[in-house]
C-alpha cells in the first residue's frame, strides 16, 4: 500500500462507547477505500483493532500522564508527526485528543475532524453533550463528508461457545458493571427473581460476567436454581456468539449489552440515575430500555412484561 493517502482515527473506549463508533469505522473505510487506515485505540481494544478488519495498522496508546511521563507524550507526538497523516478523525473528542491536536506543528497539522479548537472539520453543535453518541458521531463525520455511517455491527466477532449455552431456549442475564459505579446494578436479588420468572416459562437464565462479578453472580445462582452461572467462562467473543442464539439478554447499562444488542440479540436494558439512555443506550434491532429512580425500585415483573414484548421472544 506504498503512496496510499494515510487517514488516522482514534477511539480508546471504555467497550459501551468502543462498539457505538462501529458504525463509524465501517463509514470511514467505505469512505478511503484505498488508503492505509490505522486505529489508535488502549492495549484492550488493539485485538479487536486488528480482528475488524477495516484497519490496515493498530497502534496502542498507553495515555500517559502529561505530568509523570512527558517523555512518553513526546515519543507519540514524534509519532503523530512521522504517521503524516492526511485526515485524523477523533472519535474519542477528549481532552487529550484535543492535546494530541494541539501538539502537532501548526505547518504540519493534518484536516481532522472533531472537536478541537483550530480543527479542518469541526462539529460545532451545541447540543452534541446531549445527544446519544451514535447521532453526534454520525453528524461529526457528516461534516467531514461521510454521508451514510450504519448502525453499530460486530459481525466479525465470533467466538466458539461450544459447551456454553444451555439445550432449548435461554437468556443471558447481565448483572454487572464498572466497579466503581455500583449505582448503575439492579440488585441480584431482582436479577434471581427475574431468573425465577424465565426459568418458569421454560427459557433457561444464564448468567455472563467477569472475575469481578463473581459474588453478585453467585448470589443470584444461590437464589435460582436453575439459573446457568458462566461467569468467568465467556469473553466478548463468546458472549456475541451467545447472544446471536439467545431469545433474549437483560442487563444493566454495561458493555456486554453492547455486544448483545450490536449482534442482533433482543435486549431490555436497565438504567437508573447514574446514566443517561438519551445518550448511551445499547443500538440494536430490538432494544427496550427501562429507566427507573431509583434501580432498585424496578419489580422483577415490569423487568419480564418487558421481556415479554420483544419480538419472537422468550
Amino acid at each position: 500500500m506504498a503512496g496510499a493517502e494515510r487517514i488516522l482515527v482514534i477511539k480508546h473506549g471504555g467497550l459501551g462507547d468502543w462498539v457505538l463508533a462501529t458504525g463509524c469505522f465501517a463509514a470511514i473505510r467505505r469512505h478511503h477505500p484505498a488508503a492505509h487506515l490505522t486505529l489508535l485505540t488502549t492495549p484492550a481494544f488493539a485485538e479487536w483493532g486488528a480482528r475488524c478488519g477495516w484497519f490496515d495498522a493498530v497502534w496502542t496508546d498507553e495515555r500517559p500522564s502529561l505530568v509523570a511521563d512527558p517523555l512518553a507524550w513526546l515519543r507519540l507526538r514524534r509519532r503523530l508527526i512521522d504517521g503524516e497523516f492526511a485526515r485524523v478523525y477523533d472519535l474519542q473528542t477528549s481532552g487529550r485528543t484535543g492535546l494530541y491536536f494541539r501538539m502537532l506543528p501548526r505547518g504540519r497539522r493534518p484536516e481532522w475532524s472533531g472537536i478541537v479548537a483550530g480543527c479542518s472539520h469541526p462539529h460545532r453543535n451545541p447540543q452534541r453533550n446531549l445527544m446519544h453518541t451514535v447521532a453526534f458521531q454520525r453528524e461529526q463525520l457528516g461534516i467531514a463528508g461521510i454521508a451514510d455511517v450504519p448502525a453499530p455491527t460486530l459481525d466479525w466477532l465470533d467466538d466458539d461457545s461450544a459447551g456454553l449455552a444451555p439445550a432449548g431456549a435461554f437468556a443471558l442475564l447481565v448483572p454487572g458493571g464498572s466497579a466503581h459505579r455500583p449505582e448503575k446494578r439492579w440488585p441480584a436479588e431482582r436479577f434471581a427473581a427475574l431468573a425465577g420468572l424465565l426459568a418458569a416459562r421454560g427459557t433457561t437464565p444464564v448468567l455472563i460476567g467477569g472475575a469481578a462479578e463473581d459474588s453478585i453472580l453467585g448470589a443470584i445462582a444461590g437464589q435460582a436454581p436453575d439459573a446457568v452461572n458462566l461467569g468467568g467462562r465467556t469473553g466478548l467473543g463468546q458472549v456475541a456468539a451467545l447472544a446471536r442464539r439467545a431469545a433474549c439478554a437483560v442487563g444493566n447499562d454495561t458493555g456486554p449489552m453492547h455486544v448483545a444488542a450490536a449482534v442482533g440479540c433482543p435486549a431490555v436494558v436497565l438504567f437508573g440515575a447514574a446514566s443517561d439512555p438519551k445518550r448511551s443506550a445499547p443500538c440494536g434491532e430490538a432494544v427496550t430500555v427501562l429507566r427507573r429512580v431509583p434501580l432498585a425500585g424496578l419489580p422483577p415483573r415490569e423487568v419480564m412484561d418487558a421481556v415479554e414484548q420483544l419480538p419472537g421472544r422468550a
